[in-house]
């Protein structure tokens, strides 16, 4: 099923309007989720568990959907954890986020600046991440396609869709721009929640 938004279609504008998120999130997102289903129908004992805990263990998926599954599953996880985490809300500087960012990365800007190198060069399709382990230790990595830090055992805090249509319509070829404006509208009270639940 097809989670709706936390917000209206034009909450993220003018980073990302209106006809953007429409279109990524009722057209692009719900057919990870038509795929995932048809997929998992064929072991519907799968159905019982939700897709975190199904591409958590990807070793224990069934051979024949495994592909099909880490595809559309990551596809389903990935954007609904991206959602989450947009809506514009400061980071507080005295969370535990703030402080674990200076640690590991030496400064806030720091960090933006690899976190947005990251989504520069991520080749073709695929997603700029700031994890954690399950010590709190921060690290930004990319990952193709609809693959998931999940099954690597990492912990989500941040996500950037740099898929083309994620930001096209509005963008063009122009990522950085998008990516600069990316920053504009994050949550940061949700990575923050994310990352104190650890």
């Amino acid at each position: 099923m097809l989670t709706p938004l936390p917000y209206g279609y034009d909450h993220l504008e003018p980073a990302i309007g209106r006809e953007t998120v429409t279109i990524h999130h009722d057209k692009h997102q719900q057919a990870y989720v038509d795929k995932l289903n048809a997929a998992i129908s064929k072991h519907p004992e799968l159905f019982k568990k939700g897709v975190f805990e199904i591409l958590s263990d990807l070793n224990a998926l069934p051979e024949d959907i495994k592909k099909e599954v880490i595809n559309n599953g990551g596809g389903v996880f990935n954007h609904e954890f991206y959602w989450s985490i947009l809506g514009s809300k400061a980071l507080n500087e005295n969370s535990n986020l703030a402080k674990a960012i200076t640690r590991d990365f030496g400064s806030f800007e720091a960090f933006k600046d690899l976190f947005t190198q990251t989504g520069i060069t991520t080749f073709g399709s695929g997603w700029a991440w700031l994890i954690s382990d399950a010590n709190g230790k921060l690290s930004v990595v990319s990952t193709s396609n609809q693959d998931c830090p999940i099954s690597e055992g990492k912990i989500p805090i941040l996500t950037m869709d740099v898929w083309e249509h994620a930001y096209y319509l509005q963008y063009q070829n122009r990522r950085p721009e998008y990516i600069t404006n990316f920053f504009n509208i994050i949550d940061w009270s949700k990575c923050e929640q994310y990352y104190d639940n650890i």
